[in-house]
């Protein structure tokens, strides 16, 4: 007696269908959003040297690298803040606070993510392995452990952190660390807190029932509001000092400025006449400040 071919299909589709949902429970440990924004800045970072398109396994290596070593330290960062984040209500149906994955699983991930990006990216080059580890460094030690639950100014460790895969990027297409590649993570790091602290205002109350520290708990909303306007005039030089350096063409310049005065604007008004509505706004236009941003260094060459 023979099984039906539905049955025989239906049995060899069970280890794919069990490989598919297991993919998608993990899947949001990496913050797909925000790993994908940093893995483009650190491609702009590379195309930016006028480095070749036809070398296509140096962008392949990069990319990849710089996939595993950001995706790691992102959920290590979920596995280590899987108790405050079962705390906050826009956080505690994420898999590990919610019961869905095992903190030991998502250790062991974040842990072969990383050292596999780090080791790919120290063979690729050793600059560029040592600058993409002292990301993931300061990311998941001295933002994540040491000081996110001490001090709202750990956001400041944070944007160093975030700026690491552009200049890590930039040093790989030049072969040193040079004035552009800085100014760029400069940018990067400026840009931060506009991103960090409006989402921090909209959710206050979120990040005082769990214990940490924001500049709007410690310092007033007001104070927020001017440290998110000066941050995002800082943001907007840098990327256009930048912009200048890598030889961007008038054309190029002009949209650069027009986007610039677009995020100033909300800064500004934020500011000036702080709402909810203008602060996510904010947010949101930040965002896609960077991605544009960076996409124009890109396609510069």
């Amino acid at each position: 007696m023979t099984a039906s071919p539905a049955k025989t299909n239906q049995q060899t589709n069970q280890p794919t269908n069990k490989l598919i949902n297991k993919f998608r429970l993990y899947w949001p440990l990496i913050k797909s959003l925000q790993t994908g924004l940093l893995l483009v800045t650190g491609l702009a970072g590379f195309m930016s040297t006028r480095c070749p398109f036809t070398n296509w396994q140096t962008v392949l290596a990069l990319t990849g690298s710089l996939f595993l070593a950001v995706s790691g330290s992102t959920v290590l960062n979920m596995w280590y803040d899987r108790d405050i984040d079962g705390q906050m209500g826009r956080t505690k149906q994420r898999p590990l606070p919610a019961g869905l994955i095992p903190p030991n699983e998502a250790l062991r991930l974040g842990l072969v993510l990383s050292l596999l990006g780090v080791a790919w990216a120290v063979a690729l080059d050793a600059l560029y392995g040592l600058i993409v580890f002292a990301g993931l460094f300061f990311d998941v030690v001295v933002y994540t452990i040491w000081l996110k639950r001490r001090t709202p100014w750990s956001i400041v460790w944070g944007g160093i952190s975030g700026g690491m895969p552009v200049l890590a990027g930039r040093a790989l297409g030049t072969g040193q660390i040079e004035w552009v590649g800085i100014v760029l993570s400069l940018a990067v790091l400026f840009w931060i807190p506009t991103h960090i602290l409006t989402f921090s205002l909209r959710y206050e109350d979120d990040y005082r029932r769990a214990g940490v520290p924001t500049f709007p708990a410690v310092y007033g909303r007001h104070a927020t509001h001017i440290i998110i306007a000066l941050s995002s005039i800082l943001a907007a030089v840098m990327m256009g000092m930048a912009a200048y350096g890598i030889g961007l063409t008038w054309g190029y310049l002009r949209l650069m400025a027009v986007l610039s005065t677009g995020l100033l604007l909300l800064a500004v008004s934020s500011a000036t006449k702080p709402c909810e509505r203008t602060n996510f706004g904010l947010f949101k236009y930040a965002s896609l400040y960077m991605l544009s941003a960076m996409l124009l260094l890109m396609f510069v060459v």
